[in-house]
């Protein structure tokens, strides 16, 4: 039970910390608060579910943050005992008007870097023109330490300094590879900046994985809709011999395209409990989807004779379809219920991970006999170890997964075991941006 306990705690944390402008000493007391609550209670002779939920009703009578985490969690039988009234919108006006004054600025590094900067540099530091911005936002919103905004500098100012100074052959392989992985990289410091500096505990990193997700849906949609509407005005001006063409490319576009990233993180944040029925929806669609596609490819290896003839950019693909895998799998994990007992769609997942898992097996081997026939390269080397690191997170994963529904295992291990394990991507792009790129630039 006192795994349980700690879930549900864990829960209740990252619901106050991404919900309000506070600070994680501030969240640490709230914390302790609560867990003394509790200890007494159960002292008293209460269950840990029973004390947890007469803490949070206490804890909600003198904290809105609480009342806030009952409400959204109605199923759990919180909202009955903590529903309180709402308070102002005064927070929302004074977050929205940050919101607009980040987009506003990081369309303005993007404008600036289309002026001033080449074709090729520009692609190698967008990530660069328009991260930051989005770490500063959350950064402002959990009111992070000084300590905590000093860590969050540094890997930007390393990777500027890693792309910018190191002498990168011009479409060479190696710029290639620093210019595809320094984003994921950077996204872990963002993920950083989203937990407040709390990236020790599961439940703040769990979140994020789904924030990335849902972030994700919301910045296509707005993709989307903002091409359809920009079309549409071309067309309109167009039919008055106005050619606003420059103006779209030269302004709407670069500002767009930066305020997206923007809004859309504040759209997941202002909305996650209108969101929240979009991941499980999305999970049980694409899941089953991801399998037969998995399948078909498995059984179109299977016809091939000599690894070695297997194309170059099929091997891509398949990387790619296994990042996509993972990024499902972590989803899926988000967005359902901890403390639920085993169902048929967990079975589904195992599906999908075991697919996986012989897919990348598979491709490792192809992998190796390609080196061990031409040698080694840049891109090798980097597929070579990010399937390494896929096939120790697959294969732990359907080892868990299989002893959940044994019933050996609680789910929350599986959850664990994901948001433990998510920082060795940011660290494998890191390796690729300042070691692996590098190193061949100078070979």
């Amino acid at each position: 039970m006192d795994t349980e306990l700690d879930a549900a705690v864990d829960l209740w944390r990252g619901y106050v910390q991404r919900h309000r402008v506070i600070s994680v000493a501030d969240v640490d007391e709230m914390e302790d608060h609560l867990r003394e609550q509790v200890s007494t209670l159960r002292d008293a002779g209460l269950s840990s579910e029973e004390a947890f939920l007469v803490a949070v009703k206490r804890m909600g009578n003198v904290d809105s943050i609480s009342r806030e985490f009952a409400r959204e969690h109605s199923d759990r039988l919180w909202k009955q005992l903590v529903l309180m009234p709402e308070d102002g919108g005064r927070q929302s006006n004074r977050e929205l008007l940050m919101v607009i004054a980040i987009a506003l600025a990081a369309g303005l590094a993007v404008k600036t870097g289309i002026t001033f900067l080449h074709e090729e540099t520009l692609a190698l530091n967008v990530s660069l023109l328009v991260l930051p911005f989005l770490t500063g936002y959350f950064a402002w919103k959990r009111q992070v330490s000084a300590a905590v905004a000093l860590a969050l500098i540094v890997p930007f100012v390393l990777v500027a300094l890693v792309l910018n100074l190191y002498p990168f052959e011009d479409g060479g392989s190696t710029v290639v590879l620093a210019g595809i992985h320094a984003p994921i990289a950077l996204w872990l410091v963002v993920g950083l900046a989203y937990a407040g500096g709390d990236w020790r505990s599961n439940r703040p990193r769990m979140d994020f994985i789904r924030f990335t997700g849902e972030w994700f849906v919301y910045l296509t949609l707005l993709a989307l809709g903002g091409g359809v509407l920009m079309a549409l005005t071309a067309a309109a001006f167009e039919t008055l011999d106005f050619d606003i063409e420059p103006v779209i490319t030269r302004w709407i576009m670069p500002f767009g395209a930066a305020g997206a990233v923007i809004v859309a993180a504040w759209l997941v944040e202002a909305k996650q409990n209108v969101i929240e029925n979009i991941a499980p929806v999305l999970t049980r669609v694409f899941t089953p989807l991801t399998i037969l596609m998995l399948l078909a490819l498995l059984g179109a290896f299977a016809t091939t004779r000599s690894f070695t003839g297997i194309d170059r950019d099929l091997l891509i693909q398949m990387d790619l379809i296994l990042v996509l895998v993972l990024g499902l799998l972590l989803y899926t994990i988000s967005a359902r219920d901890p403390l639920a007992p085993p169902a048929f769609f967990d079975r589904v997942q195992l599906v999908l991970v075991l697919s996986a898992l012989i897919v990348d097996l598979m491709m490792l081997a192809v992998m190796a006999t390609r080196i061990a026939e031409f040698g080694s390269s840049p891109n090798k080397i980097v597929a070579l170890g990010m399937n390494v690191v896929l096939l120790v997170n697959l294969a732990w994963s359907a080892h868990l997964s299989l002893r959940f529904l044994r019933g050996r295992t609680p789910f929350t291990a599986l959850e664990h075991w994901q948001t433990r394990y998510l920082p060795v991507y940011g660290a494998w792009a890191a390796v690729v941006v300042v070691v692996i790129g590098p190193l061949f630039a100078f070979a």
